[in-house]
């Protein structure tokens, strides 16, 4: 999954996700916005994205460590 020069794109978006979701679930806590049934959907999404930014970014650390071959 790495490119030719070594560049992993998965540690900017992992970093990236996960800001925004903790901003996002921040709001969601913080707001007082709720859809029709009730569901806070500023602060699942947040925590979706926290969660999604948190596996891209064990993914690039995990592939930094893995020998490489060749």
């Amino acid at each position: 999954m790495n490119a030719p020069e070594g560049l992993d794109i998965r540690a900017p978006i992992g970093g990236l996700f996960t800001l925004l979701g903790l901003m996002l679930a921040g709001y969601g806590l913080v707001g007082a916005d709720r859809a029709a049934s009730g569901t806070n959907i500023n602060l699942w999404w947040g925590v979706v994205m926290v969660l999604f930014g948190l596996v891209m970014l064990f993914l690039s650390r995990r592939s930094m460590s893995a020998p490489r071959e060749g």
